[in-house]
């Protein structure tokens, strides 16, 4: 039974890291803020500048938009990997998530959406284990007994986390291409995520 061999392989891998797996989880749903927010520091002009020049804002308030991206990211970020005030650090990343998304004039590019859904997907699934009583075994992975809110968050981070993959995948019919989508597919219905989750990445 393939199905049952990588559930007790998983089980297995996760017995023995999962001391590790939560900040490693953390840390990987929020690694494109943290990339973003650093990349507003090394190229503060280009960005200010392309503010300035899009919106026709001014320069003041277009260093303030630099400044709130910048400030608002690597705080969020800070803030969950400390485990200090998670829910108020998510709402914020959502907000910068918003603004980017109309700043940048990304909600007419499909791929760039798509993946701007997937950040907040990750961030729903940090809310969902922000939730718990700290005995999850690592960031969106959900177990029995859970109230009913945090599963639909859990599904909803899921399903949008997915749309990441989607971004990065090609239709045809090979066997790379198999290899994706079964995983996908079955993550985002929620059959066996655990396994699921680990070998997503080795796409």
């Amino acid at each position: 039974n393939i199905t049952g061999t990588l559930c007790a392989t998983a089980a297995d891998f996760l017995r023995v890291t999962k001391q590790y797996l939560p900040h490693l989880a953390r840390l990987c749903l929020i690694s494109t803020f943290l990339e973003d927010g650093i990349r507003m520091w090394f190229q503060w002009y280009e960005q200010r500048d392309y503010i300035e020049a899009t919106w026709s804002c001014g320069y003041f308030l277009a260093t303030c938009f630099v400044l709130l991206n910048l400030l608002g990211q690597l705080g969020g970020c800070v803030l969950i990997l400390s485990r200090n005030f998670v829910q108020y650090a998510c709402f914020g990343l959502f907000g910068i998530i918003a603004l980017q998304t109309v700043a940048y004039s990304i909600l007419w590019d499909l791929k760039f959406l798509m993946r701007n859904m997937a950040l907040g997907g990750g961030l729903l699934l940090l809310l969902a284990e922000s939730r718990s009583d700290g005995k999850s075994m690592f960031a969106g992975v959900p177990s029995m007994g859970e109230s009913s809110p945090k599963q639909y968050m859990q599904l909803g981070g899921r399903v949008l986390l997915v749309l990441m993959f989607m971004t990065l995948l090609h239709f045809d019919s090979s066997f790379f291409s198999v290899r994706a989508y079964g995983p996908t597919i079955l993550l985002s219905l929620s059959l066996s995520p655990s396994p699921l989750s680990i070998f997503l990445p080795l796409r």
